[in-house]
């Protein structure tokens, strides 16, 4: 095997798409402001996402001397 093949990425079969058109902005377009109202609740709903603790799977109820 030469190196030239395992130099190879196969990770991705086709070439990634364009990028949406909405994903650019046209020269000189500046984003519109967020209102004072936009800014509290961006900032109240980052504050409860970092206090939530992602919910666990169930564990099950029964030991597994139970269980058998």
């Amino acid at each position: 095997m030469s190196s030239t093949d395992r130099d190879v990425d196969h990770a991705l079969a086709y070439p990634e798409p364009p990028a949406s058109p909405l994903w650019h902005r046209h020269c000189g377009e500046t984003p519109r402001p967020l209102t004072p109202a936009e800014q509290k609740r961006n900032y109240e709903l980052l504050a409860l996402a970092q206090r939530t603790p992602r919910p666990r799977s169930p564990r099950p109820t029964q030991t597994l001397a139970e269980a058998s």
